[in-house]
């Protein structure tokens, strides 16, 4: 199965995000981009591709001990940017050290349950908006978010998330998301799941 584990942002959050990109998407030649749906916006942490069901039990174990040895912490969405042609996304604030600590003990977490991470990289949270071309000026659609600041919220949890890719030729059809597995952060909450408030799932 295709997963990623990843910060979701609460319903609030998710909401006025969708409000400010509404600018983005009514400006000429939006309709080429392959936008993402607000229901599929997150803050990745690590990427693990294809992962084979047997490892599953060691990688729980393994992302749950990530999450216990890491403090909720505060984020909001700020701002946005592009790579290139190839994404449009909003940008992050807040426990920005706290958010690369977690990425890191995930992918971690990750390769010692024996799943082939692809090399590791600088973290640069992101949360992916739009897709183009590698010709796409995607800097019209960025400086729609320039100034932007969300509500800031506390990130209680690292959730695992299986991804379904879209069927190919269907118009319109986007990746499907589904929650695996809801890690708390924080020592206090590991021997209490219900601690805290849950963030919605993606």
């Amino acid at each position: 199965m295709r997963l990623f584990a990843a910060v979701l942002p609460p319903t609030g959050a998710i909401e006025e995000l969708d409000r400010a990109v509404e600018r983005a998407r009514d400006i000429p030649g939006a309709d080429d981009l392959r936008w993402t749906g607000p229901a599929g916006w997150h803050f990745t942490l690590a990427f693990l591709g294809e992962v084979e069901e047997r490892l599953l039990p060691e990688l729980t174990e393994r992302l749950e001990r990530a999450a216990h040895r890491t403090e909720p912490f505060p984020l909001r969405v700020h701002g946005g940017g592009h790579f290139g042609g190839r994404a449009l996304w909003a940008g992050a604030a807040g426990g920005i050290d706290e958010l690369r600590l977690l990425a890191e003990r995930a992918g971690a977490a990750a390769r010692r349950a024996g799943v082939s991470m692809e090399e590791h990289h600088r973290y640069h949270p992101h949360l992916t908006l739009a897709r183009g071309a590698e010709d796409t000026d995607l800097s019209p659609y960025a400086e729609t978010l320039d100034g932007f600041e969300g509500m800031s919220w506390e990130v209680a949890e690292l959730v695992l998330v299986r991804s379904r890719l879209p069927v190919d030729g269907v118009p319109g059809e986007r990746p499907r998301y589904e929650t695996v597995l809801r890690c708390p952060l924080g020592r206090g909450r590991r021997d209490n799941p219900g601690a805290g408030p849950a963030s919605p799932g993606g």
